[in-house]
């Protein structure tokens, strides 16, 4: 058997238990490992599916121009899709990703244009602004808007969701995931809430982001947003993939926390991930040491690698400029 792209490899990532970090905690604590999509991340999944139904619906069309705001790793999964397919992509970026993730973009072919990251997102620098702007001036492009379109959600909905229930046997009791454009945890926990609605959706949040807050008030408070430098979740907007209705509660993790979980997770469980699964973790194991039970079984997705972080996170001097080492 073999696949004729690599985009038919996506999907089908293999549940490890954490066994180390997890020191403490009753139940059974098991990780999603999405680096194993060919992209290295969870964003493969919905890249994929935007592409296809954009073609489907005729709003993408032979020779086109795929242009995305992405902090790298949708960015990927969408290059991965315009080598299959025969498409151009210009990727725009925010300057606190790191220079591996726009190194790797420009490696599988993609222009990158890095805007400001300290402004707001109606700014003509942000880089949300900026994706709609080359969008329009582009003949023959299409804006995918990972933020809300909803084949984002469809694509965890049939796939991440369906793997889950399966690959538990139906024994999962809790669900943890970051939330950035929220489409891995509302289109994952609306399939399995369908199977089983006692399920707990934790949503893992980041200070500076107005997640948490919305979800308890349903009040945007701008007082929340500031600048933070985990990369890959929260959110200074509200994007539509993000269904509150989904999630039932909301834990924010400090950039400090999510980092050097990160590091643990590479040393003691041998999963070298990005930064924002240990921002998953960190918060999913505040959680469960409270709640989990005896018989209880958390999947928590770890979204992607670690190589796109080994000028951050990995480097020891970078860690001791931030005060974390």
């Amino acid at each position: 058997m073999y696949f004729n792209h690599i985009i038919e490899a996506i999907g089908h990532t293999p549940l490890v238990k954490l066994n180390k970090v997890t020191d403490g905690i009753k139940g059974t604590v098991l990780a999603k490992v999405e680096y194993f999509n060919p992209g290295n991340s969870v964003k493969d999944r919905m890249a994929v599916r935007m592409i296809e139904d954009a073609e489907k619906a005729g709003l993408l069309k032979p020779g086109g121009t795929i242009i995305e705001g992405t902090s790298g790793n949708t960015g990927m999964g969408l290059a991965l899709a315009a080598i299959a397919k025969g498409y151009k992509c210009i990727f725009v970026m925010s300057d606190k990703q790191s220079k591996e993730k726009q190194d790797i973009l420009r490696a599988v072919g993609a222009e990158v244009v890095v805007c400001p990251v300290d402004v707001a997102p109606e700014d003509p620098r942000s880089y949300y602004s900026v994706a709609a702007r080359l969008t329009r001036e582009t003949p023959n492009s299409f804006h995918p808007n990972q933020y809300d379109n909803m084949s984002n959600t469809a694509a965890h909905y049939e796939g991440t969701g369906p793997e889950l229930w399966k690959q538990t046997e139906g024994t999962i009791t809790h669900f943890a995931a970051g939330v950035g454009t929220g489409g891995t945890i509302c289109g994952t926990a609306k399939y399995l809430k369908e199977q089983n609605p006692a399920i707990v959706t934790v949503g893992l949040d980041t200070y500076g982001s107005v997640f948490k807050k919305y979800k308890e008030t349903g009040i945007f408070d701008q007082n929340e947003i500031y600048p933070y430098k985990t990369e890959g979740i929260g959110e200074d907007i509200l994007p539509k993939n993000v269904d509150f209705d989904q999630i039932d509660l909301f834990i924010k993790v400090t950039d400090k926390d999510a980092a050097l979980m990160t590091r643990r997770l590479a040393k003691e469980e041998g999963l070298f991930v990005g930064w924002s699964c240990g921002s998953a973790v960190h918060g999913a194991l505040e959680y469960a040491r409270e709640h989990l039970q005896e018989g209880d079984t958390m999947v928590i997705v770890l979204p992607d690698h670690g190589t796109r972080y080994l000028g951050k996170i990995y480097n020891d001097e970078w860690m001791r400029e931030q005060g974390w080492l």
